[in-house]
Protein backbone atom coordinates (compact mmCIF):
# COMPACT_ATOMS: atom_id res chain seq x y z
CA UNK A 1 0.00 0.00 0.00
CA UNK A 2 1.08 3.59 -0.57
CA UNK A 3 2.69 5.73 2.10
CA UNK A 4 0.66 8.17 4.16
CA UNK A 5 1.81 10.89 6.53
CA UNK A 6 0.13 10.69 9.95
CA UNK A 7 -0.72 14.15 11.36
CA UNK A 8 -1.74 14.92 14.94
CA UNK A 9 -3.27 18.18 16.15
CA UNK A 10 -5.36 18.24 12.99
CA UNK A 11 -8.23 20.35 14.37
CA UNK A 12 -5.97 23.02 15.92
CA UNK A 13 -5.04 26.24 14.17
CA UNK A 14 -1.72 24.95 12.82
CA UNK A 15 -3.14 21.50 12.11
CA UNK A 16 -5.93 22.71 9.85
CA UNK A 17 -3.49 24.82 7.83
CA UNK A 18 -1.13 21.86 7.51
CA UNK A 19 -4.02 19.74 6.22
CA UNK A 20 -4.68 22.32 3.52
CA UNK A 21 -1.07 22.85 2.48
CA UNK A 22 -0.03 19.20 2.57
CA UNK A 23 -3.03 18.14 0.47
CA UNK A 24 -2.37 20.95 -2.00
CA UNK A 25 1.20 19.65 -2.15
CA UNK A 26 -0.09 16.27 -3.29
CA UNK A 27 0.64 14.36 -0.09
CA UNK A 28 -1.46 11.42 1.05
CA UNK A 29 -2.57 12.28 4.54
CA UNK A 30 -4.01 10.48 7.55
CA UNK A 31 -5.16 12.62 10.48
CA UNK A 32 -5.77 11.84 14.13
CA UNK A 33 -8.81 13.62 15.57
CA UNK A 34 -10.96 13.45 18.69
CA UNK A 35 -14.74 13.56 18.64
CA UNK A 36 -16.31 16.55 20.38
CA UNK A 37 -19.50 16.52 22.43
CA UNK A 38 -21.52 17.29 19.31
CA UNK A 39 -19.46 15.98 16.41
CA UNK A 40 -17.65 12.82 15.46
CA UNK A 41 -13.97 12.99 14.57
CA UNK A 42 -14.86 12.50 10.90
CA UNK A 43 -17.44 15.33 11.03
CA UNK A 44 -14.87 17.71 12.54
CA UNK A 45 -12.40 16.97 9.76
CA UNK A 46 -15.13 17.28 7.12
CA UNK A 47 -15.99 20.74 8.47
CA UNK A 48 -12.35 21.80 8.07
CA UNK A 49 -12.26 20.42 4.53
CA UNK A 50 -15.42 22.28 3.54
CA UNK A 51 -14.04 25.50 5.04
CA UNK A 52 -10.94 25.24 2.83
CA UNK A 53 -12.94 24.29 -0.25
CA UNK A 54 -15.16 27.34 0.21
CA UNK A 55 -12.12 29.62 0.55
CA UNK A 56 -10.10 28.06 -2.28
CA UNK A 57 -13.01 27.58 -4.67
CA UNK A 58 -11.91 24.04 -5.48
CA UNK A 59 -12.48 20.49 -4.25
CA UNK A 60 -9.87 18.71 -2.18
CA UNK A 61 -9.10 15.03 -1.61
CA UNK A 62 -10.12 13.73 1.80
CA UNK A 63 -7.54 12.58 4.33
CA UNK A 64 -7.98 9.26 6.10
CA UNK A 65 -9.55 10.16 9.46
CA UNK A 66 -8.50 8.08 12.48
CA UNK A 67 -10.40 8.67 15.71
CA UNK A 68 -8.09 8.90 18.69
CA UNK A 69 -6.63 11.00 21.50
CA UNK A 70 -2.94 11.75 22.13
CA UNK A 71 -3.55 11.57 25.88
CA UNK A 72 -4.50 7.90 25.70
CA UNK A 73 -2.27 4.87 25.35
CA UNK A 74 -1.74 4.03 21.69
CA UNK A 75 -3.12 7.50 20.93
CA UNK A 76 -6.56 6.02 21.63
CA UNK A 77 -6.55 4.15 18.31
CA UNK A 78 -8.33 0.82 17.93
CA UNK A 79 -6.09 -2.16 17.27
CA UNK A 80 -7.29 -2.25 13.65
CA UNK A 81 -6.40 1.43 13.21
CA UNK A 82 -2.94 0.86 14.67
CA UNK A 83 -2.46 -1.98 12.18
CA UNK A 84 -3.55 0.36 9.36
CA UNK A 85 -0.96 2.90 10.54
CA UNK A 86 1.72 0.18 10.59
CA UNK A 87 0.79 -0.84 7.05
CA UNK A 88 0.46 2.63 5.54
CA UNK A 89 2.27 5.34 7.52
CA UNK A 90 6.02 5.81 7.25
CA UNK A 91 6.17 9.36 8.69
CA UNK A 92 4.57 11.23 11.58
CA UNK A 93 4.06 14.99 11.90
CA UNK A 94 3.24 15.63 15.56
CA UNK A 95 1.73 19.09 16.02
CA UNK A 96 -0.75 18.39 18.84
CA UNK A 97 -0.10 20.35 22.05
CA UNK A 98 -1.76 22.16 24.92
CA UNK A 99 -1.20 25.93 25.02
CA UNK A 100 -2.15 26.24 28.71
CA UNK A 101 0.43 28.36 30.53
CA UNK A 102 -0.10 26.89 33.99
CA UNK A 103 -1.00 23.44 35.28
CA UNK A 104 -4.69 22.96 36.01
CA UNK A 105 -6.91 20.28 37.54
CA UNK A 106 -7.06 18.37 34.24
CA UNK A 107 -3.30 17.93 34.27
CA UNK A 108 -2.67 20.23 31.33
CA UNK A 109 -0.28 21.17 29.86
CA UNK A 110 1.72 18.18 31.17
CA UNK A 111 -0.97 15.70 30.12
CA UNK A 112 -0.81 16.63 26.43
CA UNK A 113 2.68 18.00 26.00
CA UNK A 114 4.65 15.39 27.94
CA UNK A 115 2.23 12.47 28.27
CA UNK A 116 0.95 12.91 24.71
CA UNK A 117 4.50 12.94 23.36
CA UNK A 118 5.29 9.72 25.24
CA UNK A 119 2.18 8.09 23.75
CA UNK A 120 3.09 9.33 20.28
CA UNK A 121 6.61 7.92 20.52
CA UNK A 122 5.29 4.58 21.77
CA UNK A 123 2.97 4.36 18.75
CA UNK A 124 5.82 5.22 16.39
CA UNK A 125 7.93 2.46 17.93
CA UNK A 126 5.06 -0.05 17.72
CA UNK A 127 4.07 0.73 14.13
CA UNK A 128 7.54 1.11 12.67
CA UNK A 129 7.47 4.87 12.06
CA UNK A 130 11.09 5.97 12.12
CA UNK A 131 10.83 9.42 10.50
CA UNK A 132 9.39 12.01 12.90
CA UNK A 133 8.60 15.66 12.21
CA UNK A 134 7.95 17.36 15.53
CA UNK A 135 6.44 20.79 16.22
CA UNK A 136 8.05 22.28 19.31
CA UNK A 137 8.20 25.98 20.20
CA UNK A 138 10.94 28.60 20.04
CA UNK A 139 10.17 29.29 23.71
CA UNK A 140 11.94 26.15 24.87
CA UNK A 141 14.66 28.81 25.28
CA UNK A 142 12.86 30.04 28.41
CA UNK A 143 14.27 33.16 30.05
CA UNK A 144 17.51 33.25 28.13
CA UNK A 145 18.82 36.73 27.41
CA UNK A 146 21.27 35.72 24.70
CA UNK A 147 20.54 34.46 21.20
CA UNK A 148 18.70 31.13 21.19
CA UNK A 149 20.41 28.87 18.67
CA UNK A 150 18.71 26.21 16.60
CA UNK A 151 21.27 23.60 17.67
CA UNK A 152 20.70 24.21 21.40
CA UNK A 153 18.00 22.98 23.77
CA UNK A 154 18.64 22.59 27.50
CA UNK A 155 21.32 25.00 28.70
CA UNK A 156 20.01 25.23 32.26
CA UNK A 157 17.55 28.03 31.48
CA UNK A 158 14.63 28.98 33.71
CA UNK A 159 11.06 29.25 32.42
CA UNK A 160 8.19 31.69 32.59
CA UNK A 161 5.50 29.02 32.91
CA UNK A 162 4.58 25.34 32.69
CA UNK A 163 3.94 25.53 28.95
CA UNK A 164 7.56 26.37 28.17
CA UNK A 165 8.82 23.78 30.66
CA UNK A 166 6.66 20.97 29.26
CA UNK A 167 7.65 21.74 25.69
CA UNK A 168 11.32 21.45 26.61
CA UNK A 169 10.63 18.14 28.37
CA UNK A 170 8.73 16.90 25.32
CA UNK A 171 11.43 17.91 22.84
CA UNK A 172 14.00 16.22 25.07
CA UNK A 173 11.95 13.01 24.89
CA UNK A 174 11.86 12.96 21.10
CA UNK A 175 15.60 13.62 20.93
CA UNK A 176 16.21 10.68 23.27
CA UNK A 177 14.11 8.28 21.17
CA UNK A 178 16.91 6.05 19.89
CA UNK A 179 14.64 4.06 17.55
CA UNK A 180 14.07 7.09 15.30
CA UNK A 181 16.17 7.16 12.17
CA UNK A 182 15.41 10.80 11.43
CA UNK A 183 14.07 13.69 13.50
CA UNK A 184 13.14 17.13 12.16
CA UNK A 185 12.07 19.79 14.67
CA UNK A 186 10.09 22.96 13.95
CA UNK A 187 10.10 25.72 16.58
CA UNK A 188 7.65 28.51 15.73
CA UNK A 189 7.49 31.64 17.85
CA UNK A 190 4.09 33.16 18.81
CA UNK A 191 1.57 32.29 16.10
CA UNK A 192 -1.01 34.88 15.03
CA UNK A 193 -3.80 34.77 12.45
CA UNK A 194 -3.75 34.48 8.69
CA UNK A 195 -1.78 37.32 7.10
CA UNK A 196 -4.32 37.65 4.27
CA UNK A 197 -7.71 36.91 5.83
CA UNK A 198 -7.13 37.44 9.55
CA UNK A 199 -8.54 33.96 10.24
CA UNK A 200 -7.90 32.28 13.56
CA UNK A 201 -9.77 29.75 15.66
CA UNK A 202 -8.01 30.63 18.90
CA UNK A 203 -7.95 33.98 20.68
CA UNK A 204 -4.81 33.81 22.78
CA UNK A 205 -1.74 36.04 22.66
CA UNK A 206 -1.99 38.92 20.22
CA UNK A 207 -5.73 38.44 19.71
CA UNK A 208 -6.36 38.83 23.44
CA UNK A 209 -5.02 42.41 23.30
CA UNK A 210 -7.02 43.18 20.16
CA UNK A 211 -10.18 41.69 21.65
CA UNK A 212 -9.86 43.71 24.84
CA UNK A 213 -9.48 46.93 22.87
CA UNK A 214 -12.43 46.00 20.66
CA UNK A 215 -14.63 45.42 23.71
CA UNK A 216 -13.47 48.15 26.11
CA UNK A 217 -12.56 51.14 23.93
CA UNK A 218 -15.96 51.51 22.19
CA UNK A 219 -17.64 51.62 25.60
CA UNK A 220 -16.18 55.10 26.06
CA UNK A 221 -18.35 57.81 24.56
CA UNK A 222 -17.16 60.18 21.84
CA UNK A 223 -15.91 63.64 22.75
CA UNK A 224 -16.73 66.89 20.93
CA UNK A 225 -14.12 66.07 18.27
CA UNK A 226 -15.64 62.64 17.64
CA UNK A 227 -12.81 60.80 19.40
CA UNK A 228 -12.66 58.59 22.46
CA UNK A 229 -10.40 59.21 25.43
CA UNK A 230 -9.40 55.93 27.07
CA UNK A 231 -6.49 56.65 29.43
CA UNK A 232 -4.24 53.75 30.39
CA UNK A 233 -0.74 53.54 31.86
CA UNK A 234 1.05 50.51 30.47
CA UNK A 235 4.03 49.11 32.42
CA UNK A 236 6.39 48.90 29.42
CA UNK A 237 8.33 51.16 27.08
CA UNK A 238 6.21 50.01 24.14
CA UNK A 239 9.30 49.15 22.10
CA UNK A 240 9.91 45.64 23.43
CA UNK A 241 10.44 42.98 20.74
CA UNK A 242 7.62 40.51 20.11
CA UNK A 243 8.35 37.53 17.84
CA UNK A 244 4.96 37.00 16.19
CA UNK A 245 4.45 35.06 12.94
CA UNK A 246 1.29 34.56 10.83
CA UNK A 247 -0.17 31.05 10.76
CA UNK A 248 -0.24 30.77 6.96
CA UNK A 249 3.51 31.45 6.81
CA UNK A 250 4.26 28.88 9.53
CA UNK A 251 2.30 26.19 7.69
CA UNK A 252 3.78 27.14 4.32
CA UNK A 253 7.33 26.90 5.67
CA UNK A 254 6.78 23.61 7.52
CA UNK A 255 5.20 22.11 4.39
CA UNK A 256 8.11 23.30 2.26
CA UNK A 257 10.68 21.88 4.70
CA UNK A 258 8.75 18.60 4.89
CA UNK A 259 8.90 18.40 1.09
CA UNK A 260 12.65 19.12 1.07
CA UNK A 261 14.60 15.95 1.93
CA UNK A 262 17.83 17.90 2.37
CA UNK A 263 16.19 19.83 5.23
CA UNK A 264 15.28 16.72 7.19
CA UNK A 265 17.20 15.99 10.36
CA UNK A 266 17.62 19.68 11.24
CA UNK A 267 15.99 22.04 13.75
CA UNK A 268 14.33 25.26 12.59
CA UNK A 269 13.49 28.40 14.56
CA UNK A 270 10.47 29.92 12.77
CA UNK A 271 10.88 33.54 13.83
CA UNK A 272 10.21 36.83 11.99
CA UNK A 273 12.97 38.98 10.57
CA UNK A 274 11.15 42.08 11.82
CA UNK A 275 9.64 41.90 15.29
CA UNK A 276 6.34 43.42 16.33
CA UNK A 277 6.19 45.80 19.31
CA UNK A 278 3.47 46.48 21.90
CA UNK A 279 3.40 50.10 20.70
CA UNK A 280 2.46 48.94 17.18
CA UNK A 281 -0.28 46.69 18.53
CA UNK A 282 -1.83 49.26 20.86
CA UNK A 283 -1.47 52.18 18.45
CA UNK A 284 -3.09 50.17 15.64
CA UNK A 285 -6.02 49.32 17.89
CA UNK A 286 -6.44 52.88 19.09
CA UNK A 287 -6.32 54.17 15.52
CA UNK A 288 -8.91 51.61 14.45
CA UNK A 289 -11.30 52.84 17.18
CA UNK A 290 -10.23 56.50 16.93
CA UNK A 291 -9.08 56.71 20.51
CA UNK A 292 -6.25 58.31 22.52
CA UNK A 293 -4.87 58.13 26.03
CA UNK A 294 -2.08 55.52 26.13
CA UNK A 295 0.99 56.18 28.27
CA UNK A 296 4.00 53.84 28.26
CA UNK A 297 5.48 54.22 31.75
CA UNK A 298 8.31 51.65 31.50
CA UNK A 299 9.47 50.36 34.89
CA UNK A 300 7.43 52.91 36.81
CA UNK A 301 5.24 51.17 39.38
CA UNK A 302 1.61 52.16 39.08
CA UNK A 303 -0.38 51.80 42.29
CA UNK A 304 -3.42 49.58 41.53
CA UNK A 305 -5.33 51.79 43.95
CA UNK A 306 -5.09 54.56 41.37
CA UNK A 307 -6.35 52.50 38.42
CA UNK A 308 -9.20 54.00 36.46
CA UNK A 309 -11.99 51.70 35.26
CA UNK A 310 -10.36 51.12 31.90
CA UNK A 311 -6.98 50.26 33.46
CA UNK A 312 -8.59 47.88 35.96
CA UNK A 313 -10.36 45.88 33.27
CA UNK A 314 -7.55 45.87 30.72
CA UNK A 315 -4.55 45.20 32.97
CA UNK A 316 -6.27 42.48 35.00
CA UNK A 317 -7.25 40.67 31.80
CA UNK A 318 -3.69 40.54 30.47
CA UNK A 319 -2.19 39.47 33.78
CA UNK A 320 -1.41 35.98 32.45
CA UNK A 321 1.14 37.60 30.12
CA UNK A 322 2.96 39.54 32.86
CA UNK A 323 6.04 37.35 32.48
CA UNK A 324 6.26 38.34 28.81
CA UNK A 325 6.56 42.09 29.44
CA UNK A 326 10.29 42.08 28.81
CA UNK A 327 11.86 42.06 25.37
CA UNK A 328 11.67 38.71 23.56
CA UNK A 329 14.81 36.67 22.96
CA UNK A 330 16.69 36.83 19.69
CA UNK A 331 16.40 33.63 17.69
CA UNK A 332 19.09 32.19 15.46
CA UNK A 333 17.49 31.15 12.14
CA UNK A 334 20.52 29.83 10.24
CA UNK A 335 18.87 26.59 9.13
CA UNK A 336 15.62 28.36 8.28
CA UNK A 337 17.39 30.86 6.02
CA UNK A 338 19.39 28.09 4.34
CA UNK A 339 16.43 25.88 3.43
CA UNK A 340 13.48 28.31 3.36
CA UNK A 341 15.00 31.75 2.98
CA UNK A 342 12.92 32.33 -0.13
CA UNK A 343 9.78 32.28 2.04
CA UNK A 344 10.08 35.64 3.83
CA UNK A 345 7.83 36.07 6.85
CA UNK A 346 5.09 38.64 6.19
CA UNK A 347 5.58 41.77 8.29
CA UNK A 348 2.71 42.30 10.71
CA UNK A 349 1.93 45.96 10.13
CA UNK A 350 -0.97 48.26 10.92
CA UNK A 351 -3.11 47.07 8.00
CA UNK A 352 -2.70 43.45 9.03
CA UNK A 353 -3.55 44.24 12.65
CA UNK A 354 -6.70 46.01 11.44
CA UNK A 355 -7.55 42.92 9.40
CA UNK A 356 -7.17 40.83 12.56
CA UNK A 357 -9.57 43.15 14.41
CA UNK A 358 -12.13 42.99 11.58
CA UNK A 359 -12.02 39.22 11.51
CA UNK A 360 -12.37 39.02 15.29
CA UNK A 361 -15.42 41.27 15.19
CA UNK A 362 -17.03 39.26 12.38
CA UNK A 363 -16.28 36.05 14.26
CA UNK A 364 -17.63 37.57 17.49
CA UNK A 365 -14.22 36.71 18.97
CA UNK A 366 -14.79 32.98 18.63
CA UNK A 367 -18.51 32.88 19.44
CA UNK A 368 -19.86 32.89 15.89
CA UNK A 369 -21.59 29.66 14.99
CA UNK A 370 -19.65 27.63 12.47
CA UNK A 371 -21.47 26.97 9.19
CA UNK A 372 -23.12 23.58 9.08
CA UNK A 373 -21.42 20.96 6.99
CA UNK A 374 -23.43 19.33 4.25
CA UNK A 375 -22.79 15.83 2.93
CA UNK A 376 -25.06 14.78 0.09
CA UNK A 377 -23.52 11.34 -0.24
CA UNK A 378 -21.21 9.62 2.25
CA UNK A 379 -19.07 7.44 0.04
CA UNK A 380 -17.80 5.57 3.08
CA UNK A 381 -21.32 4.65 4.18
CA UNK A 382 -22.20 3.73 0.60
CA UNK A 383 -19.23 1.37 0.29
CA UNK A 384 -20.00 -0.13 3.67
CA UNK A 385 -23.51 -0.96 2.52
CA UNK A 386 -22.54 -2.18 -0.95
CA UNK A 387 -19.80 -4.45 0.37
CA UNK A 388 -22.26 -6.52 2.37
CA UNK A 389 -20.28 -6.40 5.60
CA UNK A 390 -16.79 -6.47 4.11
CA UNK A 391 -16.32 -2.86 5.16
CA UNK A 392 -16.96 -3.65 8.81
CA UNK A 393 -13.59 -3.43 10.57
CA UNK A 394 -12.11 -2.63 7.17
CA UNK A 395 -8.88 -1.45 8.76
CA UNK A 396 -8.16 -5.09 9.65
CA UNK A 397 -9.34 -6.72 6.43
CA UNK A 398 -7.70 -10.10 5.80
CA UNK A 399 -9.49 -11.21 2.61
CA UNK A 400 -7.10 -10.56 -0.25
CA UNK A 401 -6.91 -11.56 -3.90
CA UNK A 402 -4.04 -14.04 -4.26
CA UNK A 403 -1.42 -13.80 -6.96
CA UNK A 404 -2.59 -16.98 -8.68
CA UNK A 405 -6.30 -16.14 -8.71
CA UNK A 406 -8.53 -15.90 -11.77
CA UNK A 407 -7.61 -13.47 -14.59
CA UNK A 408 -10.65 -11.28 -14.01
CA UNK A 409 -9.19 -9.85 -10.82
CA UNK A 410 -9.19 -6.09 -10.57
CA UNK A 411 -7.61 -3.77 -8.01
CA UNK A 412 -9.08 -0.27 -8.14
CA UNK A 413 -7.80 2.87 -6.42
CA UNK A 414 -10.93 4.96 -5.74
CA UNK A 415 -10.29 8.63 -4.96
CA UNK A 416 -13.42 10.72 -4.40
CA UNK A 417 -12.94 14.44 -3.71
CA UNK A 418 -15.50 16.76 -2.17
CA UNK A 419 -17.91 16.50 0.76
CA UNK A 420 -18.38 12.88 1.79
CA UNK A 421 -15.49 11.66 -0.33
CA UNK A 422 -12.42 9.69 0.59
CA UNK A 423 -9.81 7.23 -0.61
CA UNK A 424 -10.13 3.47 -0.83
CA UNK A 425 -8.60 0.36 -2.31
CA UNK A 426 -11.20 -1.98 -3.85
CA UNK A 427 -10.45 -5.59 -4.83
CA UNK A 428 -12.82 -7.32 -7.27
CA UNK A 429 -13.07 -10.77 -8.78
CA UNK A 430 -15.44 -10.59 -11.69
CA UNK A 431 -18.27 -8.37 -10.45
CA UNK A 432 -17.75 -9.49 -6.85
CA UNK A 433 -16.28 -6.97 -4.42
CA UNK A 434 -13.90 -8.99 -2.28
CA UNK A 435 -12.21 -6.36 -0.21
CA UNK A 436 -12.53 -2.68 0.77
CA UNK A 437 -9.77 -0.85 2.61
CA UNK A 438 -9.27 2.84 3.39
CA UNK A 439 -6.28 4.34 1.60
CA UNK A 440 -5.01 4.27 -1.96
CA UNK A 441 -2.77 1.37 -3.06
CA UNK A 442 0.60 1.91 -4.70
CA UNK A 443 -0.05 -0.74 -7.33
CA UNK A 444 -3.42 -1.01 -9.01
CA UNK A 445 -5.04 -1.95 -12.28
CA UNK A 446 -6.75 1.41 -12.54
CA UNK A 447 -7.40 4.51 -10.51
CA UNK A 448 -10.83 6.11 -10.58
CA UNK A 449 -10.79 9.81 -9.67
CA UNK A 450 -14.28 11.20 -9.08
CA UNK A 451 -15.87 14.18 -7.45
CA UNK A 452 -18.82 13.57 -5.18
CA UNK A 453 -20.95 15.25 -7.86
CA UNK A 454 -19.76 12.61 -10.34
CA UNK A 455 -20.91 9.92 -7.92
CA UNK A 456 -24.32 11.58 -7.63
CA UNK A 457 -24.71 11.74 -11.40
CA UNK A 458 -23.68 8.10 -11.77
CA UNK A 459 -26.22 7.06 -9.16
CA UNK A 460 -28.83 9.15 -10.96
CA UNK A 461 -27.96 7.21 -14.14
CA UNK A 462 -26.63 10.23 -15.95
CA UNK A 463 -24.58 9.54 -19.11
CA UNK A 464 -22.32 12.58 -19.11
CA UNK A 465 -19.95 12.00 -16.20
CA UNK A 466 -16.43 13.24 -16.93
CA UNK A 467 -14.01 10.96 -15.10
CA UNK A 468 -10.35 11.77 -14.60
CA UNK A 469 -8.46 8.49 -15.00
CA UNK A 470 -4.98 7.25 -14.28
CA UNK A 471 -4.28 4.06 -16.18
CA UNK A 472 -1.99 1.31 -15.00
CA UNK A 473 -1.58 -2.09 -16.63
CA UNK A 474 -4.72 -3.04 -18.47
CA UNK A 475 -7.78 -1.11 -17.41
CA UNK A 476 -9.16 2.24 -18.62
CA UNK A 477 -12.22 3.92 -17.17
CA UNK A 478 -14.51 5.61 -19.64
CA UNK A 479 -16.56 8.76 -19.45
CA UNK A 480 -19.87 7.43 -18.20
CA UNK A 481 -21.29 4.80 -15.90
CA UNK A 482 -21.99 2.39 -18.76
CA UNK A 483 -18.35 2.53 -19.84
CA UNK A 484 -16.98 1.66 -16.41
CA UNK A 485 -15.60 -1.86 -16.03
CA UNK A 486 -18.44 -4.14 -15.03
CA UNK A 487 -16.92 -4.91 -11.64
CA UNK A 488 -16.73 -1.24 -10.66
CA UNK A 489 -20.06 -0.39 -12.26
CA UNK A 490 -21.68 -3.03 -10.06
CA UNK A 491 -21.07 -0.96 -6.92
CA UNK A 492 -23.06 1.91 -8.47
CA UNK A 493 -25.90 -0.15 -9.95
CA UNK A 494 -26.87 -2.39 -7.06
CA UNK A 495 -30.52 -1.50 -6.46
CA UNK A 496 -30.32 -2.68 -2.88
CA UNK A 497 -27.96 0.12 -1.84
CA UNK A 498 -29.15 3.13 -3.81
CA UNK A 499 -31.17 4.26 -0.81
CA UNK A 500 -27.94 4.80 1.13
CA UNK A 501 -27.11 7.76 -1.09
Amino acid sequence: MSEYLLLTGSTGLLGRYLIRDLLLGGHRLAVLARPSRRESAADRIEAIMQMWEAELGRLLPRPICLEGDICEEGLGLHASSRKWVADHCSKMLHSAASLAFHADDSGEPYRSNVGGTKNMLALCRETGIRDLHYVSTAYVCGLRGDAAREDELDVGQEFRNDYERTKLEAETLVRQADFLEQLTVYRPTVISGDSKTGYTNTYHGLYLYLRLMAILVPQQGLDADGRRYTPIRLPMTGDERRNVVPIDWVSEVITHLFQTPEAHGHTFNLAPEKCLTPRQIIDAGYKFFDSTGVQYVGDQVVDPGTFNRFESEFLSSIGMYDNYKATDPTFDCTNLKKFAGHFPCPVIDESMLHQYIRFGQEDRWGKRKAPKTHVDISMGEYLEAVSGGLFEDAMNRTTRITADAAPDELRVALDVSGAGGGQWSLDFQGKMLLRVEPGLPNTFDAQLCLTIADVRRILDESKDVAVNTVVQNRQTFGASRDDLPRAVASIFTNSNVKSVA
